[in-house]
């Protein structure tokens, strides 16, 4: 079941564009801070959790069910991205080593939390899975395998998978040419 086009404006989202499908059974947090273009699709189960740097959702957007964007950076979903089932994307991060206490139930001036933005170009696409670490940037149609760990940037139209992740090929750009072509079925259907 989806949220309506009026239970999604009462939400509070910072902007929300046309044709916005989130499903109710999706969590969001801190919708002032979100902004979701159109043509966007939130499955069962998401976790949105926006924190003061926001996150920014572009165009044709897909998150299939258990996939979460988790942060108080700034994390950017440009146009045509898609993140596959269980897929997390974090834009802070606690200090493993021990020198410091976790959690956010812990005063700040005990923890040592990582914040740095997160930027997937258009046509990124993420695996089913995958872990995206604070301070990443993806290239425009980079594709990350199923399971990745990815915790370093990686250029355009690459292929990338593992733990860490690493580049294994480059990825066809054809899928620039399929943007034109919707761009201009789109504007037919306008008409």
């Amino acid at each position: 079941m989806m949220y309506t086009r009026e239970e999604l404006e009462a939400i509070g989202f910072a902007q929300l564009g046309e044709n916005v499908k989130i499903s109710k059974k999706a969590s969001i947090y801190g919708a002032a801070n979100i902004s979701i273009g159109n043509h966007v699709r939130i499955d069962d189960f998401c976790i949105i959790s926006a924190g003061e740097g926001g996150i920014e959702i572009g165009n044709h957007v897909h998150f299939a069910c258990y996939a979460a964007l988790i942060g108080k950076a700034t994390i950017i979903v440009s146009d045509f991205c898609g993140i596959s089932s269980r897929a997390t994307i974090y834009s802070s991060n606690d200090d493993y080593s021990g020198d410091y206490l976790t959690g956010p139930t812990i005063d700040a001036s005990f923890t040592n939390v990582t914040l740095s933005p997160v930027t997937l170009g258009k046509h990124v696409i993420v695996g089913s899975g995958t872990t995206i670490l604070p301070g990443v940037s993806l290239g425009e149609g980079v594709a990350v395998g199923a399971h990745s760990l990815v915790n370093r940037s990686f250029d355009d139209f690459l292929i990338i998978l593992g733990v860490p992740a690493k580049a294994k090929k480059e990825r066809s750009r054809k899928l620039l040419e399929l943007e034109k072509a919707l761009k201009v079925f789109e504007e037919k259907d306008k008409s």
